[in-house]
């Protein structure tokens, strides 16, 4: 890459410094909305995520008249995508409380298997020789995806604050990263 490319992509960089500082904006009142109405904005939150899973699901099928590759798969992910997404909006509008408790549930049981999974594979590369840190890593991964899985019911009543809180860092690193681009 040439000099003169390298300068004309980072001057285009440049010129688009806001759009991780509405990130950021965004991402901060939504994490401020977690900490003033966890409840509702939980509820709703899983609401689109059904919504996103049903129409996601639709264009998986469009797709396969498109692009005939992996049909197979976008057919599956399709019919999957359709199917989870209307249980997951119609038990939100049926049940909000239970059903965003339930998407929470199962999202705290594959976050306590990953972190085991992860945990053993950063011990494995302690052992291999990637030292101390990473096996201490590789320990406190599996004892915390071992008590998310413990207690995933605890853990998904929890999931609104620890997403308040990561979204308010992410938009917080956001708009210094805005303003950093901006300067460059």
């Amino acid at each position: 890459m040439s000099d003169d490319t390298a300068v004309a992509v980072s001057a285009d960089a440049r010129s688009l410094w806001w759009v991780p500082l509405v990130q950021g904006i965004l991402a901060i009142v939504l994490g401020l909305l977690f900490f003033a109405n966890p409840g509702a904005t939980s509820v709703t939150l899983v609401f689109f995520i059904g919504l996103w899973w049903f129409v996601r699901g639709i264009i998986d099928l469009v797709l396969i008249f498109v692009d005939h590759t992996m049909w197979g798969w976008k057919l599956f992910m399709g019919i999957l995508g359709i199917v989870a997404g209307w249980i997951v909006a119609a038990a939100v509008i049926e049940t909000p409380l239970i059903a965003t408790l339930a998407v929470g549930t199962i999202w705290a049981w594959v976050l306590g298997f990953m972190g085991v999974v992860m945990g053993i594979i950063d011990l494995y590369q302690a052992f291999k020789g990637a030292g101390w840190g990473r096996g201490i890593l590789g320990v406190l991964m599996i004892i915390f995806g071992i008590w998310i899985m413990t207690s995933p019911v605890q853990s998904a009543i929890a999931l609104p604050w620890v997403f308040g809180v990561l979204l308010l860092l992410g938009g917080i690193m956001a708009i210094v990263a805005a303003f950093q681009l901006r300067k460059a």
